[in-house]
């Protein structure tokens, strides 16, 4: 019985540190080589408690996204976007990411503590 709880802890980390890593690079991929633009911050739908960014884009476009961040709405901020995608942006020196490396670190915790549990088990 031990060992299938280190088996779900140990998985559940894995699934942790997986998701934030791929956040994590996902982030800086767009922070190095996405486009810059700057974003009005707009309210968001009633009741969300988020805010819009609006941008244009390099080639014309106007697009609406969800802020990854809460910030004031009737501000300015600068983002970068994927070019690829440009609803995937980042905020750069707004530390978002931080849930992110909170993701890995956790997650690497539990896979530790599984493979612990795994070994006492044996």
């Amino acid at each position: 019985m031990e060992l299938v709880f280190a088996a779900i802890t140990a998985f559940g980390g894995l699934v942790a540190l997986l998701a934030g890593g791929d956040s994590l690079r996902r982030a800086r991929r767009i922070l190095a080589a996405g486009e810059p633009a700057v974003a009005l911050v707009k309210r968001g739908p009633p009741g969300s408690g988020r805010q819009v960014l609006q941008f244009e884009t390099a080639d014309g476009r106007v697009l609406e996204v969800v802020s990854p961040v809460t910030l004031t709405a009737g501000s300015s901020v600068l983002l970068s976007y994927d070019p690829g995608d440009p609803r995937e942006v980042e905020l750069p020196g707004h530390g978002h990411n931080r849930l992110d490396l909170g993701f890995v670190l956790v997650g690497l915790s539990a896979v530790l503590v599984g493979a612990v549990m795994a070994a006492a088990a044996l």
